[in-house]
């Protein structure tokens, strides 16, 4: 139970992640946010980023060996950098649609995706 709630904390923390990083390109097509300066920028993203902090920290407590979960800290980290990927990708999907993914693109998560598999691996 205990890598399962990791897991999905640490979606939820990505997710937040995603727009604190990203957010902001897609965001400047208003208005209200073509004006702000740079700094203000950082603020809201800092701002998101909170949220991303108070799942993330959580989920690897929970999810630590040591703490008595699941994995263990390099298990931890792949499984982040996984999520991160497929949170990203549903991110451009569905709010950057004029990017397209290109064939090495998909070689590159392929490989990615096999990290996963060879860090689980005994």
């Amino acid at each position: 139970m205990k890598g399962f709630w990791t897991i999905l904390l640490l979606v939820l923390s990505n997710t937040f992640m995603t727009f604190a990083w990203y957010g902001h390109l897609k965001m400047r097509e208003y208005k209200w946010f073509e004006g702000l300066s740079l700094f203000g920028i950082i603020l809201i993203s800092w701002g998101i980023a909170f949220f991303e902090y108070t799942l993330q920290v959580p989920a690897n407590r929970i999810g630590f060996q040591a703490n008595g979960g699941p994995f263990n800290l390099v298990q931890l980290k792949v499984i982040q950098e996984a999520i991160t990927l497929i949170v990203f990708m549903a991110f451009t999907f569905l709010f950057f649609k004029d990017q397209t993914i290109k064939p090495n693109h998909l070689v590159g998560f392929f490989f990615l995706v096999l990290a996963v598999y060879f860090i689980f691996k005994d």
